[in-house]
């Protein structure tokens, strides 16, 4: 049977994949497939790999290239260079044999008249049959070109992406890689655009890109053409959606954050091709989807991953291009191939990097990809076209990279880039290379040195830092198995959102101290009351802060929203696992720090036992604050589905004060037993202890906070260096009240658990605690694997005294 050298995406079916082309044969089933299941996906056709085949037969083209590689040594840039552009040269020259090019524009006029048009723009995008290996992305190795328009051009354009499989970098790639090049073959997909241009597109993961985390839908977006964020030219607007609730029609997103979308891809004005423009500050203070628009995207993402899942007989994650056409306001998803990078680990292990000396501030900061550190010396370059002067071990500090810079970005040591997001070029290499890097930096070429010491950590969040200098750092791998679990649940206290997927890798009950005040002071920083009483507010520059941070957002709505992705990122992490989570107990001097805070606090002589925990919540100089913090929690569980979520109420001084503060939640809609609601105290205070049969039957569970209990118990200051030495759990009067705590729980049949570092630090404490019959405890995530296996010797050990 004659091969053919086109096929319409209604034809191509599974068994014509190893002649289209990995990429090509996903657009065409992706069509005809996801259709059906209501993805709005683009029409088209491809060119089969072989068109190509029969191009390199064309006046004996192959020989004449594989003379033309013998030998080349491709770290010797120059030669690679030279031969890479003779490479190019000799695939243009060669024509298309007649029959190939009508089959091209006679598919032209096919796809026109389905879509109702003529002399139509189109994009012509590259496939390589070994594109989206497992262990070989080849990102963005050959050339997709944009806003073709009318037969003579389309057939140019083939013929380009065709030559642009023998790129410098892409002949780099496969040597490195160890592919034979002529084992490769390339078809291309011709796809009517949709006309981002005049609104937005992006990429989309069915994971979390930096921890590998796999029940969400990371998406990014900027406005304009896609290739502004797949280059890195723009710094993209990102969002988060938790899948599991999503599918059960919750509306979880879990983050989102604006980008700077400092330019963006158009059209070109003489009508073909594109250009690259500005964008106006009125479009980069707002993101570019509505919250519906992302939740209509992740759930495309999950029918898409669903769908190719049951192809593959396993678990498959997506790496998937969309649009929106800013003419019809629809949706559309332009491709979707699989991840390569973390679909693939199978590790065992955590890898953690710390930073131990000492350092100043940074010198730029940006997007953390990954959670590595690595220090060398900077290497400041704005021009490819100096890609020989790169050295083994130095840090690449560049405005962006696309995949001409390959060569030289896997003798880096750590890349920086001013511009970009996670799911850009330099992201994708940078995590294939297994180095550290931070993009969207915006001015980390201004500010670093070419040629000074510097340091790159992306272990410190989900910002990057650059610091001065090579900072020691240390590397530590825990190992994960699948042991038996102790009776006693340990659990976690996790207050990071960013870090909360990455840990949630290691054996786990739950989450038992997610504290609100880390959420609040790093991702909100303002004091509650003042965004309720914004703008009237005494000091106008808090306004001013206030309005550059808030931008076109209601000042309540902006703390809610974000308080409620904040708690929700990490009872995303656990779910369905319960995750308690503390409401604010910051004291009067630390809400003072938070921009606007100093009108709204009086100075108190001793705030640690002061205006503090559950007195605030009913007292009216915060108590609109409290609502907002309620409103939030309401919105986790209710509008996000994230049930695991349990209220927990701190330094609550009478049981009246405990009863007045859960009527308050009620009045905000957090109803105790309504949708399973449980509505935990700390037992922190002596009164908790002495009362703690009363305020047991007004809570649903205890957490003992070992910290502040041990203070009072013992009357002392545990912020006092000259008393420290005497802050002791292990007292007899601390381990009493503990002991206390624990009976009048078991009594009433209600959970109790522990938060705080003793039972990590002292063995026996953590066996004293189990003996007396402890439901959990809960633990910093480093702590986690070792003090499991104490607990579990313990237990063994209390078993076999019986």
């Amino acid at each position: 049977m004659t091969k053919p050298y086109v096929l319409d995406f209604s034809e191509v079916g599974n068994g014509d994949v190893a002649i289209v082309g990995g990429k090509c044969a996903s657009l065409g089933e992706l069509f005809q497939q996801l259709t059906r299941q209501g993805v709005r996906s683009v029409d088209g056709f491809s060119t089969t790999s072989h068109a190509y085949e029969v191009l390199l037969e064309t006046d004996g083209l192959r020989d004449r290239l594989k003379k033309l590689l013998k030998g080349l040594d491709v770290n010797d840039l120059d030669e690679l260079a030279r031969v890479g552009a003779e490479a190019r040269r000799l695939m243009l020259e060669t024509p298309f044999p007649a029959e190939v090019e009508t089959a091209i524009g006679e598919a032209y006029k096919r796809l026109g008249t389905r879509i109702g048009k003529m002399n139509y723009e189109v994009a012509v995008r590259s496939s390589a049959t070994a594109e989206d290996l497992p262990d070989a992305s080849f990102a963005g190795q050959q050339d997709t070109i944009l806003n073709v328009r009318g037969e003579q051009r389309i057939i140019e354009a083939c013929h380009e992406c065709f030559a642009s499989l023998w790129t410098d970098r892409a002949i780099s790639y496969r040597t490195v890689k160890g592919f034979d090049h002529f084992d490769v073959a390339l078809s291309i997909g011709i796809q009517p655009m949709v006309r981002s241009d005049i609104a937005c597109s992006g990429v989309m993961f069915t994971l979390d890109t930096e921890s590998g985390f796999r029940d969400v839908v990371v998406i990014n977006g900027a406005w304009g053409l896609g290739e502004a964020v797949v280059q890195g030219m723009a710094t993209p607007d990102e969002w988060i959606v938790f899948k599991p609730t999503l599918k059960q029609g919750f509306r979880p997103i879990v983050t989102r954050k604006l980008g700077v979308k400092e330019v963006k891809m158009v059209f070109a004005d003489d009508g073909t091709g594109t250009q690259v423009r500005d964008v106006v500050d009125t479009q980069r203070n707002r993101f570019c989807l509505a919250g519906f628009e992302v939740l209509q995207l992740a759930t495309w993402a999950c029918a898409i991953e669903d769908h190719y899942s049951k192809l593959a007989g396993r678990p498959q994650p997506m790496d998937i291009e969309w649009a929106k056409d800013g003419i019809t306001g629809e949706l559309f998803i332009l491709q979707a191939r699989p991840e390569t990078i973390h679909a693939q680990n199978t590790a065992n292990y955590i890898e953690t990097y710390k930073l131990t000396g000492t350092h100043g501030a940074p010198l730029a900061t940006g997007v953390a990809v990954g959670e590595k550190i690595g220090h060398g010396q900077a290497h400041v370059m704005l021009d490819s076209a100096k890609l020989n002067t790169f050295k083994e071990g130095e840090i690449l500090v560049t405005s962006m990279t696309d995949p001409a810079w390959e060569p030289i970005m896997k003798r880096a040591s750590a890349i920086v880039t001013d511009r970009g997001g996670r799911t850009c070029h330099s992201a994708i290499i940078s995590r294939e290379l297994g180095i550290p890097c931070i993009v969207g930096s915006g001015d980390a070429t201004e500010k670093v040195k070419n040629g000074t010491d510097i340091t790159v950590s992306c272990a410190e969040g989900e910002r990057g830092n650059i610091y001065y200098g090579k900072i020691d750092f240390k590397v530590e791998k825990q190992k994960i198995t699948d042991t038996e679990r102790p009776k006693t649940q340990i659990m976690m206290n996790v207050g990071d959102p960013d870090h909360a997927f990455a840990v949630s890798r290691l054996p786990n009950d739950g989450v038992g101290l997610a504290r609100l005040e880390f959420i609040i002071n790093n991702h909100i920083g303002i004091h509650p009351m003042a965004l309720v009483n914004y703008p009237r507010l005494r000091n106008k520059a808090d306004v001013d802060i206030i309005a550059a941070r808030i931008h076109e957002e209601d000042p309540k709505e902006f703390f809610v929203r974000s308080l409620a992705e904040g708690v929700g990122r990490i009872a995303a992490a656990f779910y369905p696992k319960p995750v308690i989570v503390r409401m604010s107990d910051f004291k009067s001097n630390e809400y003072a720090m938070l921009i606007g805070g100093k009108e709204f606090e009086p100075e108190e002589e001793n705030p640690m036992i002061g205006f503090r925990g559950a007195s605030r919540y009913y007292d009216d100089r915060y108590k609109a604050g409290f609502k907002l913090e309620c409103l939030a929690m309401q919105r986790a569980r209710e509008d996000m589905g994230l049930t695991n979520i349990t209220p927990m109420i701190p330094f609550c001084r009478t049981v009246e004060e405990g009863k007045k503060v859960i009527a308050l939640m009620a009045e905000h809609g957090l109803v105790q037993g309504e949708n399973g609601l449980e509505i935990y105290a700390m037992c922190e205070l002596p009164a908790n202890v002495v009362f703690a049969d009363e305020f047991l039957e007004v809570f649903d569970g205890y957490s003992i906070g070992s910290n502040d209990l041990t203070q009072l118990a013992l009357g002392l200051d545990r912020d006092s260096e000259m008393v420290a030495h005497l802050f002791d759990e292990r007292n007899g009067a601390v381990e009493k009240m503990v002991a206390m705590a624990i009976d009048a729980a078991v009594r009433a049949g209600k959970k109790i658990g522990i938060c705080g570092q003793a039972p990590s630090d002292y063995p026996e404490f953590a066996q004293f605690l189990v003996e007396r019959g402890i439901n959990s405890i809960s633990l910093n995530p480093d702590t986690v694997l070792q003090t499991t296996k104490q607990i579990l010797e313990t237990e063994k050990k209390a078993l076999a005294a019986k």
